[in-house]
C-alpha cells in the first residue's frame, strides 16, 4: 500500500470509529434554498463519512469511545445531540441520518422512534395532560389514551374535538388528526391552533395521511407534528416507524433522553429503510394524490348521475350506483350538495394543502355484505390493512378496528396507473353484482354513515 492510500484508509477509518454524533436541524441554507425533493436527496450529506454515494448500513450495538482521554464525554455530561455515538438505544448513525432529512422536510427538530404508536406514547409519556379533545379517527390514537387514562388512575380526561375553548386550560391537548383516517377527510389546522392557544393548550397534529409535499402543519400554528412513518415516509410496506418533530427545543431534547428509557428507538435497517424511501417520496406522493382524486371524482360522479356511454359502461354505472352508497374524501368535504359538480375547497384547506389531497379515502356501501366480498373481485387492489404503500390497497375496515362502520371500505392508492385501477374496480363492482350476494341497496336513509 502506497503512504498516500495509507494516509486515505487511516483518515477513512479514523473518522469511522470516532462515532459522529447526530446533528440536529437548523433553518440552513440547504432547507431555505432547495424544494423539499432536493433536501431528501441531500440534507444529510454533513454526515457522510465515506465515499459511499448509497448510504452505508450500521448494525453495530455499541461504539468505540475516543482514543484521546481528553475527549472522553462523561454520562453526567452526555448530550445525545453533540456527543459521539454511546449505545444504540441512544442513537445510531443510521436514526441520526434519518433525523436530518426528517428535520429538513418536516421544518423542525424531529425525534423517530420505532413504530407511530410508540411515538405517540412518548409525546402523551411527557406531557401528562389533564385534558385531551379528539375526535374520531384512528382507533391507535384513542387506546395509547386509553392506556395513559388507566396509568393516571382516570385523571385524564378525554374531550370531543369540538367542546367548547372554554373546556380546556393550560397545558392540555388538542389532538388534530388531519388528513382523518379512514375517511381522507380534513380538518382547518389553523382554527384548531387558535382554539389551543387561546386557551394556554397545545396543538398536536397527526400528519400521517399527508407527509411533506402536502401538509405543512407548523406555519398553520402546529406545536407537535406526529407521523407513523410507517405508512407515506416509509412508503413500501416494509418498516414500522414514528416520528415527532417540534420547534420547541426543550421538548426535543427532552423526547431524545426518555426515549432512552423507553426503549423506543429504531432499528439501524428501520433507519436505512426510511432513507432509501425519503429520497422518492415527493414523486410518489404526487403521483398518489392525483391517482386518488381521479378515482374518487370518477366515482362520485358516477354515483350523481354520470356514466351513460355504451352498454358495458351503463352495466358499470349500475353497478356502481346499487352497491356505493358515498365516497369520502377531502375533494368532496365541502361540496355544495346543491351543486355536486362544484368541488372548490374553501380558502383555509387551500391554504392547508395546496399541493393535492391525501392518496386515502373511504367507500361506504349500501350492503356490509358487499363490503366484506368486493375485495375478493379486485386483482390489483390487495387486500391488507395499512395504507401508504407503492402498492394500492383496499380493506373491509372491520378486519382491524372493531368500531368500524361494517359497510366501509377503505382505499390507500398506490404507484399504479389510474386508469388501470379505474378499470379493477369497475370491473370488480360489476362481476360483484353478477354474484347476486347481499341486499341492494337504494341511495337513502339507513345507509350507516353514523359510525363514522
Amino acid at each position: 500500500m502506497s503512504p498516500r492510500s495509507k494516509d486515505v484508509s487511516q483518515s477513512i477509518i479514523g473518522s469511522v470509529t470516532s462515532s459522529q454524533p447526530p446533528q440536529s436541524y437548523s433553518s440552513s441554507s440547504l432547507a431555505e434554498t432547495y424544494a423539499p425533493a432536493t433536501q431528501a436527496l441531500h440534507a444529510d450529506r454533513h454526515l457522510d463519512i465515506t465515499s459511499d454515494v448509497a448510504p452505508p448500513l450500521h448494525v453495530s450495538t455499541n461504539f468505540r469511545y475516543a482514543s484521546d482521554p481528553d475527549a472522553l464525554v462523561p454520562l453526567a455530561e452526555f448530550d445525545p445531540t453533540t456527543s459521539a455515538h454511546v449505545y444504540s438505544r441512544v442513537a445510531t448513525p443510521n436514526s441520526a441520518r434519518l433525523e436530518a432529512v426528517l428535520g429538513s422536510l418536516l421544518h423542525a427538530p424531529c425525534v423517530t422512534y420505532s413504530s407511530g404508536l410508540s411515538a405517540l406514547h412518548a409525546f402523551y409519556a411527557h406531557l401528562r395532560p389533564r385534558r385531551v379533545a379528539i375526535t374520531a379517527g384512528y382507533h391507535g390514537s384513542h387506546g395509547v389514551l386509553a392506556l395513559h387514562a388507566r396509568l393516571r388512575g382516570g385523571s385524564l380526561e378525554i374531550l370531543p374535538l369540538d367542546c367548547p375553548a372554554s373546556a380546556l386550560g393550560p397545558g392540555d391537548v388538542v389532538h388534530v388528526e388531519t388528513p382523518r383516517n379512514p375517511t381522507g377527510e380534513v380538518t382547518d389546522i389553523a382554527a384548531m391552533a387558535h382554539k389551543a392557544h387561546g386557551r394556554g393548550a397545545w396543538l398536536l397534529v397527526d400528519g400521517t395521511l399527508a407527509p411533506p409535499g402536502l401538509q405543512d402543519p407548523f406555519p398553520l400554528g402546529a406545536d407537535v407534528v406526529w407521523h407513523s412513518g410507517t405508512k407515506y415516509l416509509g412508503g413500501h410496506g416494509d418498516l414500522l416507524c414514528g416520528v415527532l418533530a417540534s420547534r420547541r427545543a426543550d421538548w426535543v431534547a427532552a423526547w431524545r433522553m426518555e426515549r432512552i428509557v423507553l426503549g423506543s428507538v429504531m432499528g439501524s435497517l428501520e433507519s436505512w429503510l426510511v432513507v432509501r424511501s425519503l429520497r422518492t417520496l415527493s414523486l410518489r406522493v404526487k403521483q398518489q394524490s392525483a391517482s386518488a382524486e381521479k378515482l374518487v371524482t370518477w366515482l362520485d360522479g358516477v354515483l350523481n348521475g354520470g356514466g351513460s356511454g355504451n352498454q358495458e359502461d351503463q352495466e358499470e354505472a349500475k353497478a356502481i350506483r346499487g352497491t356505493i352508497s358515498r365516497v369520502y374524501h377531502a375533494s368532496l368535504q365541502f361540496r355544495d350538495p346543491q351543486a355536486p359538480s362544484s368541488k372548490t375547497p374553501p380558502l383555509w384547506l387551500q391554504r392547508q394543502m395546496p399541493h393535492g389531497f391525501s392518496p386515502l379515502f373511504s367507500i361506504l356501501m349500501h350492503s356490509p355484505t358487499h363490503a366484506r366480498r368486493l375485495p375478493s373481485h379486485l386483482n390489483l387492489f390487495r387486500h391488507a390493512t395499512s395504507l401508504g404503500g407503492v402498492e394500492s390497497l383496499i380493506e373491509w375496515r372491520a378486519m382491524s378496528d372493531e368500531g368500524a362502520n361494517l359497510g366501509l371500505l377503505r382505499v390507500s392508492v398506490g404507484l399504479e396507473d389510474w386508469t388501470d385501477l379505474q378499470k379493477d374496480l369497475g370491473r370488480g363492482l360489476v362481476s360483484l353484482c353478477r354474484e347476486g350476494t347481499g341486499p341492494v341497496r337504494t341511495k337513502g336513509k339507513g345507509t350507516m354513515e353514523s359510525k363514522l
